[in-house]
C-alpha cells in the first residue's frame, strides 16, 4: 500500500487516451472501456480501484460523532486504501457530508443515507472531471443534498437546491483549473455544500476558517502555492 498515486500495480504514472480503448482490469480480469491507463499498459476498473476505500467511508462515517465535513474528510483520505486520485472521493464527499449533517442535528437516517450514497456516488466514473467537464467531488455534494432532502426528479425547492449545489461547486473547483486534484476539488466542494446547507437548509456544520492539505506530496500535478489548500499558503 506504498502507493497511492498513480499506477496501483507498478506505481507509475496514468495516461489519458482522447477516446475510449478496451482494456482488461489487472486485478479481477474483467474487459472494460477506459480512457486511462499506466504507460507500461496496466488497468485497475473502477469498481477495483474504489472497493477497500469504499469500505473503509462508510465504516467511518458510520461511527463518528463529528460536525467537521472537512476534518473527517481529512481522516478518511489518511487511510492507505483512500488513493491520491480515484473515484473514491465521489463517496467520500457526500457521505462526510451526510454524517456532518446528521450529526449537526439534520433529521436523516443515517444507515439507509450512506448506503444510498454508495450506491449513487459508486455509479459516477473516474476521469469526469476532464472527460465530462463534470467533476465527481460537486456531483458527490449535489447527492448528498438530494439524499438528505429526499428529493427526486419530481420534486420542487429541493430539485432546485440539489443542482444549484451542484453548480456552485462546479463553479469553484473550475475557478481554480488544472490539472486536476482529488484532494483540492473534495475540500472544495464540502466548503461550498457547507455554507449552501446553512443558508438553504438552517443545519450548521463545522467548517473551518482555513484548510490546509497535507497531501500535496503524493500530487505530481499539484498546483502549489497556486492552490489554496497548499501548506505554502500557510507559511
Amino acid at each position: 500500500m506504498e502507493n497511492r498515486s498513480g499506477c496501483l500495480v507498478c506505481g507509475k504514472p496514468l495516461e489519458y487516451y482522447d477516446t475510449e480503448r478496451e482494456m482488461t482490469c489487472s486485478i479481477c480480469g474483467e474487459r472494460f472501456p477506459s480512457a486511462a491507463g499506466c504507460v507500461d499498459g496496466h488497468y485497475i476498473c473502477d469498481r477495483c480501484h474504489a472497493r477497500r476505500g469504499v469500505e473503509t467511508i462508510i465504516s467511518y462515517c458510520r461511527e463518528s460523532g463529528s460536525k467537521n465535513p472537512v476534518a473527517m474528510a481529512q481522516e478518511m483520505m489518511g487511510n492507505p486504501y483512500i488513493y491520491m486520485h480515484g473515484n473514491e472521493h465521489h463517496i467520500l464527499v457526500g457521505a462526510a457530508l451526510i454524517a456532518a449533517y446528521r450529526n449537526a442535528g439534520g433529521d436523516v437516517d443515517l444507515e439507509a443515507a450512506l448506503q444510498e450514497m454508495e450506491a449513487r456516488g459508486g455509479k459516477y466514473p473516474g476521469g469526469s472531471c476532464g472527460f465530462w467537464g463534470c467533476c465527481g467531488a460537486a456531483v458527490s455534494a449535489g447527492m448528498f443534498l438530494s439524499i438528505v432532502t429526499g428529493t427526486t426528479p419530481l420534486s420542487g425547492r429541493t430539485w432546485g437546491l440539489a443542482n444549484r449545489l451542484t453548480g456552485q461547486a462546479l463553479e469553484a473547483i473550475g475557478a481554480m483549473g488544472g490539472p486536476r486534484c482529488c484532494k483540492r476539488n473534495t475540500f472544495t466542494a464540502i466548503r461550498v455544500a457547507a455554507d449552501f446547507v446553512r443558508e438553504n437548509l438552517g443545519v450548521e456544520m463545522e467548517v473551518p476558517e482555513k484548510i490546509q492539505c497535507g497531501f500535496s506530496a503524493e500530487n505530481r500535478e499539484c498546483l502549489r502555492r497556486r492552490c489554496p489548500y497548499h501548506p505554502g499558503q500557510f507559511d
